[in-house]
């Protein structure tokens, strides 16, 4: 294997093993393993609340539907919100303990409005939990990172993802994935690292 194979898949593919935290975090998509992974962490303790995050992907200009597990939770769904929603409801996850932001359309808005959601809810994160897709590890981390410096953010990973750590190298679409993640990890950084550092 080329050595820099090895640091880009160390770079892109982060995970952590849960540990105790204030909440729960899932950046916006169409995938029900994240909100699966969410559910199943809430329920064995390990946050007292989930926060979803995402209306719809900025260029599509609605949620245009599942992109996994369509027919576990079948339905037409407003925003990405809704539709992780009803993945956490239909896992065990009381409405109560789920928060509500349904306005973000890109990333980075996940990340800045979930901390004026829980800043609202007066919610000290101290530790929070990331579920997300494999390969939108680093970026995720990246965004919310930046929005919670002061908290430690533990990236979980959902199981059963088609793109990961061992075979994207291996085809074509694990290839356009993870290095379309290397660029976006660069082209979406700039003017947000000149603020943050200069």
């Amino acid at each position: 294997m080329l050595e820099w194979i090895d640091d880009i898949t160390r770079f892109i593919f982060l995970q952590d093993a849960p540990q105790p935290a204030d909440i729960l975090f899932i950046p916006g998509n169409g995938h029900a393993e994240p909100s699966e992974l969410a559910a199943k962490l809430f329920r064995e303790g390990y946050a007292p609340c989930v926060l979803p995050s995402g209306r719809y992907a900025i260029g599509k200009g609605e949620f245009a539907g599942q992109v996994s597990g369509a027919r576990s939770y079948p339905g037409r769904y407003e925003t990405e919100w809704a539709f992780m929603r009803e993945v956490l409801r239909q896992n065990g996850v009381p409405d109560a303990a789920i928060l509500r932001e349904d306005e973000a359309t890109y990333t980075y808005q996940n990340a800045i409005y979930s901390r004026r959601r829980t800043d609202a809810e007066r919610l000290s994160v101290r530790r929070g939990l990331i579920c997300c897709m494999p390969v939108h590890a680093r970026r995720a981390k990246m965004y919310y990172q930046t929005l919670y410096p002061e908290a430690e953010l533990l990236i979980c990973p959902a199981p059963g993802a088609a793109v990961t750590r061992e075979s994207w190298m291996h085809e074509p679409e694990g290839i356009d994935a993870v290095l379309g993640e290397m660029e976006r990890c660069g082209a979406q950084f700039h003017d947000i690292l000149r603020e943050l550092m200069l």
